[in-house]
């Protein structure tokens, strides 16, 4: 072999290597540009995933919030409103014990109020026990509601029943007094029988807190008609 033959076969020999070079360095380009371009879309794809879950997050936040601020608007409007019930049916509790206290006096409500008690116990011996301040007037009312009550159930069942009334020697607690704590009574009776064992109390206290109760419904129904 000349040296001619042989500087033809290292010239194709250096072609071949360079052209196989040249593939194997585009096949690298190609392949790092598709790990590239797989890379990109991971990345992109991650991104808008933390984005989404950051916006859905928030959303849920804000949801959630809402749903507090709603909540506590509706609460703070049913206390408000509860409140001014509440202030109307103290007002109204408040006007009745005004008339009440100005009925205390009366021989005619404490009567009352005696014969109604005599009519639930049934007793020949009752002692009525009243405020000290309220002695005299209570004495005054006795034979009358002796009397009342003895009419009443004769007319009822036909039969002869009396009943012996005196005063007890204890005594209802006093008035009320602004800014003075303890015991208080605003008028009326208490009835006892058998020693004590048996009473019926009829003082203004008990007959208005019964009657408030009683009241309630058919009250706030007149008065809050569209929340009855």
């Amino acid at each position: 072999m000349d040296s001619k033959e042989a500087q033809s076969q290292i010239a194709q020999m250096i072609s071949f290597i360079a052209s196989e070079a040249q593939d194997r360095a585009h096949e690298i380009q190609k392949k790092g540009e598709e790990e590239f371009s797989i890379e990109v879309h991971r990345l992109i794809t991650e991104q808008k995933e933390k984005v989404r879950q950051t916006y859905e997050k928030k959303v849920k936040q804000i949801e959630t919030q809402y749903a507090i601020a709603k909540s506590m608007a509706i609460n703070k409007q049913r206390l408000e409103k509860i409140k001014a019930r509440q202030e109307v049916m103290h007002k109204i509790e408040g006007d009745a014990r005004t008339k009440l206290v100005s009925e205390s006096s009366s021989k005619v409500f404490i009567t009352k109020l005696i014969v109604q008690g005599l009519l639930m116990l049934l007793e020949g011996q009752v002692v009525v026990r009243c405020r000290e301040c309220d002695v005299n007037v209570v004495k005054g009312c006795l034979q009358a509601a002796q009397d009342e009550y003895a009419k009443l159930i004769k007319a009822e069942t036909g039969a002869a029943k009396t009943c012996n009334l005196s005063i007890d020697t204890q005594f209802l607690p006093p008035a009320p007094t602004a800014g003075k704590d303890g015991p208080s009574c605003l008028g009326g009776v208490l009835l006892a029988c058998q020693g004590g064992k048996i009473t019926i109390d009829n003082t203004i206290d008990v007959r208005l807190r019964l009657v408030m109760e009683q009241a309630k419904p058919a009250i706030r129904s007149l008065l809050f008609p569209a929340s009855s």
